[in-house]
């Protein structure tokens, strides 16, 4: 993963724009993989069966944390709506989301200048809408202590400020966490030398939290 800001979307956005009686209804929303960003469009698609166009674009995560960026121009001019939603999107820094502009056309030709005027501000509206919060690159943490440490471990991760995502009392006890890429290697060495080596440390695939 690359070490920019990323961003994903906190909630579904929307925006409008209208053109020459023309009118552009865009949605944003986040998706965590390619199947949801496409089960999204083809929801759109049908939701508005009757509109000229339902272009689109995402961007969401791969393996080992590559980006797949797609769009569609779902019938405009070619890099006039599919690809201006897409830079829309790249612009942002968004990672996990999907926009979806349909175009009810209002019996005027628009022009290529027109076109991407009118997508590229209908999906800008609609991803300010969705209220963008700030990721950061981190790795899932699971640690097994026993009883004894668990106070110990406890602390460490409070004093850094990581949140626990779950704990399970067992015969050990297991904390589950997002740990920031920046925090990883100290906070390992802090656990493993609090405890004297008796925690055991898990790091899951490296990710946005």
């Amino acid at each position: 993963m690359s070490q920019e800001l990323i961003y994903e979307v906190s909630r579904e956005g929307r925006g409008e724009y209208e053109e020459k009686k023309s009118r552009f209804i865009a949605v944003v929303k986040k998706v965590h993989s390619e199947d949801e960003a496409n089960a999204f469009i083809a929801a759109k698609k049908k939701e508005h069966h009757d509109a000229r166009h339902n272009c689109s674009a995402y961007i969401v995560t791969g393996e080992g944390g590559r980006k797949i960026t797609r769009f569609s121009d779902d019938g405009e001019p070619a890099k006039t709506a599919g690809q201006p939603i897409l830079e829309v999107l790249s612009h942002a820094n968004l990672i996990n989301v999907v926009c979806v502009v349909t175009r009810y056309f209002g019996g005027v030709l628009l022009g290529t200048g027109g076109l991407v005027r009118a997508y590229t501000q209908s999906a800008k509206d609609a991803v300010e809408d969705a209220r963008p919060l700030l990721r950061r690159r981190g790795f899932a943490l699971v640690i097994v202590t026993d009883y004894n440490d668990l106070g110990k471990v406890e602390y460490i991760l409070r004093e850094k400020g990581i949140g626990l995502a779950d704990t399970i009392y067992e015969a050990k006890v297991s904390i589950s966490c997002d740990v920031p890429a920046e925090d990883k290697d100290a906070l390992e060495r802090q656990i493993t030398e609090q405890t004297a080596g008796r925690a055991v440390i898990t790091w899951g695939d490296e990710k946005y939290i």
